[in-house]
């Protein structure tokens, strides 16, 4: 499955201010940010991007997953931790 059709799913499915997904062969990272992740737990965000994944990975067409999700807030100060911004 291609990065971009994935990025694309989640786009379409949730509202989102970034998606960031990387391949390394068929292990996907997947990094969300979006405000709706504001007051959620972690197995709440893990599912919303999982919800519209589902499907891909019931067929084996995504074989691994780690899903990063951030607020709008906790990605501008993680960038600047990580020295990304």
């Amino acid at each position: 499955m291609e990065i971009s059709e994935i990025k694309q799913i989640l786009e379409n499915a949730l509202e989102l201010d970034e998606v960031i997904v990387k391949s390394d062969g068929s292990h996907y990272e997947v990094i969300a940010v979006g405000t709706m992740f504001d007051g959620m737990n972690r197995v709440k965000k893990q599912q919303a991007i999982y919800g519209p994944l589902m499907g891909h990975i019931a067929a084996n067409d995504i074989h691994a997953l780690s899903i990063k999700t951030f607020t709008p807030d906790e990605w501008a100060r993680d960038k600047k931790l990580m020295s990304l911004s």
